[in-house]
């Protein structure tokens, strides 16, 4: 899949969530690609089109902070947004640190997405 300029890629592993993600989203005016896991989205052409990215913290798989990782080395120029519905201690320093732009708790209210999307 190769993802155009102003995409919002969403990996999130519950497909109610990202189906309620994509629609806000696309309210919003943005196009939307959604990934079930991280590895799906490591294997699309993102690193062709700069885009944001949410990114669900805790994934099956290669974790959300892993991803943040291996995004950073080819895909420096995509702004990360870490969601989470779990927050534990240190998350938010540690994806911060790795290179996430923010990190948000879940639910996320349709105007904090739209701040988080503009920004």
């Amino acid at each position: 899949m190769s993802v155009h300029p102003g995409t919002v890629l969403i990996v999130e592993d519950d497909a109610d969530v990202s189906r309620a993600l994509s629609r806000a989203v696309r309210s919003l005016g943005f196009e939307v690609a959604t990934f079930g896991t991280g590895e799906e989205l490591l294997e699309s052409r993102i690193s062709d089109h700069p885009a944001v990215l949410l990114l669900d913290l805790h994934l099956p798989g290669l974790s959300g902070a892993e991803l943040i990782s291996r995004l950073g080395l080819c895909a420096p120029q995509l702004r990360i947004i870490v969601m989470t519905g779990r927050d534990i201690g240190g998350a938010r320093e540690a994806c911060l640190a790795a290179g996430a732009a923010s990190y948000i708790k879940k639910p996320i209210a349709r105007s904090d997405l739209a701040e988080l999307l503009v920004g």
